[in-house]
C-alpha cells in the first residue's frame, strides 16, 4: 500500500474525488499539486480547497514562463499541429506538470503520484509515460482505472453527498482544461458531434459574429523562430501570450470544434479556443516563407505530423521527440523579422513579411523586365524532368 502520493489537482470534479477517495483507499497522505499555467483562477482558493477536501500539504507553482519558454515556444517553432487541426494545448501542459510533480514526490520522499485523467483518454498516457521517463521506480495510482464510479455524472452525484464543491454541474455536465495556450471543452453534451455547443459556453473569445466591425492590424516580431514582441513593444513571453490572447479572443480568432482520435483508440469530440497560439502559428508559417530554403522547408514540414503526434500522445520527454526537436530548432536560426496580420472577425490574415535573412529575391520574383534570369534556361529544366514521364508513356503506354 502507497504510503504517501503525490496528486496532480486542479480542483476541479475528476480531482476533487480522488482525495477523499485516494484516503479512504489506500489509508495514505495525499499532497496536492496544482501548477499555475495561466489558467486564470483563484489557486491560493484552490489550495485552501485540497487542505479541506483533506490533503496535508498543498503546493502551488507558479509554472507560467517555463511553460511558454520550454514547452509551448518549442512547439510552435516545429508548428506542431494534431491531425491538422489541434494545437496541443492540454497535450503540452501534461508533462511539464507532471515533471514538477515527480520532483515533489522525490523532495518528499513520497512513494506514489496519482492523476485524475479518466481511463479513456489521452492524459492518463501523457502523465504516465512522463512519471515513468523521469522516476522509472515510481508507483503510478489512476483511481480512474480501480474506482467503482462510472462516470461524470456518478462523481457529481458522490461530491453532493459528501459536500465537495465542484465546478461541472447537471445543467453544464462537460469538462474543461484551462492554460494560457488553450482552453478545451469536451464530454456531456458535447459527445453528440452534430450537436453545436452552446453560445455561452466560451470563455477566451467572443464569436466571430460579435467581434467589433472594423479590423485591427497588428505586427508580430520574431527572434530564430520566437515571438519577442507585438508592434514594437519587446515583451515577455508571458505578457505577449496574455496581450495576445485579449487581442485575437476580442476578434473572434482560434476557436476549433473537432473530432480527433485518441492514443487509445477512440474518437472524441473536442471544442478548443487557442487564440494567441492561432495568430502566432499563421505568423510563423509566413515568416518562414520567406526565410527558409524550399527544401529544407519541405523535409520540414514532411516531420510535423510525426512530432505533434509524439506531443499528442505523451512523448515530450522521449529520446526520439528530443531527435526531432533538434532537427525542427535548426531550421529556425534564420527565422527572424516581422509579421504583420488584419485581425477581422474570427479571420487572421497574413498582410506582409519582412526579414533581415529574407531569402525573397525581387528581381527574380518579378514578372516585369530584369537581367538575372534566362527564361530560355527553363526549356531544358522541363525537358530533363519530363524525360522518365516520356520514356513511361513511350514503354507503357499501350497497357492503358
Amino acid at each position: 500500500m502507497a504510503k504517501k502520493i503525490v496528486l496532480a489537482y486542479s480542483g476541479g470534479l475528476d480531482t476533487s474525488i480522488v482525495i477523499k477517495w485516494l484516503i479512504e483507499t489506500y489509508n495514505a497522505e495525499v499532497i496536492a499539486f496544482c501548477a499555475d499555467l495561466g489558467q486564470g483562477e483563484d489557486l491560493s482558493a484552490v489550495k485552501e480547497k485540497a487542505i479541506k477536501t483533506g490533503a496535508s500539504k498543498a503546493y502551488v507553482e507558479d509554472l507560467r514562463n517555463e511553460f511558454v519558454k520550454d514547452y509551448i515556444f518549442p512547439m510552435l517553432r516545429a508548428n506542431a499541429i494534431y491531425e491538422g487541426t489541434y494545437m496541443l494545448g492540454t497535450s503540452i501542459a501534461r508533462p511539464l506538470i507532471a515533471k514538477k510533480q515527480i520532483d515533489i514526490a522525490i523532495k518528499e520522499n513520497a512513494d506514489a503520484v496519482a492523476h485524475g485523467a479518466t481511463g479513456k483518454g489521452n492524459d492518463q498516457v501523457r502523465f504516465e509515460l512522463t512519471y515513468y521517463a523521469l522516476k522509472p521506480d515510481i508507483r503510478v495510482i489512476s483511481p480512474w482505472r480501480e474506482w467503482s464510479f462510472d462516470s461524470r455524472q456518478s462523481l457529481i452525484d458522490y461530491a453532493e453527498k459528501h459536500g465537495i464543491p465542484v465546478p461541472a454541474t447537471k445543467e453544464k455536465p462537460y469538462s474543461t482544461d484551462r492554460n494560457i495556450f488553450h482552453i478545451s471543452y469536451e464530454g456531456g453534451i458535447l459527445e453528440d458531434p452534430w450537436a453545436e455547443p452552446p453560445a455561452d459556453m466560451y470563455t477566451m473569445m467572443v464569436s466571430p459574429e460579435k467581434a467589433p466591425d472594423k479590423h485591427v492590424y497588428i505586427d508580430i516580431h520574431y527572434e530564430k523562430g520566437n515571438p519577442i514582441g507585438i508592434n514594437e513593444e519587446f515583451i515577455s513571453p508571458v505578457d505577449l501570450f496574455e496581450r495576445l490572447n485579449g487581442i485575437a479572443g476580442d476578434n473572434g480568432i482560434g476557436r476549433v470544434d473537432m473530432v480527433e482520435n485518441r492514443y487509445v483508440g477512440i474518437k472524441s469530440r473536442g471544442v478548443y479556443e487557442t487564440p494567441a497560439g492561432t495568430v502566432l502559428h499563421i505568423a510563423h508559417r509566413a515568416l518562414e516563407s520567406i526565410t527558409l530554403d524550399r527544401e529544407v522547408l519541405h523535409l520540414r514540414d514532411s516531420l510535423i505530423p510525426k512530432y505533434a503526434e509524439l506531443i499528442y500522445y505523451g512523448y515530450w520527454f522521449s529520446p526520439e521527440r528530443e531527435m526531432l526537436q533538434t532537427t525542427m530548432d535548426s531550421v529556425q536560426k534564420d527565422v527572424t523579422g516581422t509579421v504583420r496580420l488584419k485581425l477581422y472577425k474570427g479571420n487572421c490574415i497574413v498582410v506582409g513579411r519582412k526579414s533581415p535573412k529574407s531569402l525573397y529575391h525581387p528581381e527574380l520574383a518579378t514578372f516585369e523586365a530584369e537581367k538575372i534570369y534566362n527564361q530560355k534556361d527553363a526549356e531544358g529544366f522541363i525537358k530533363l524532368n519530363a524525360l522518365r514521364l516520356k520514356v513511361n508513356s513511350l514503354l507503357r503506354g499501350q497497357d492503358r
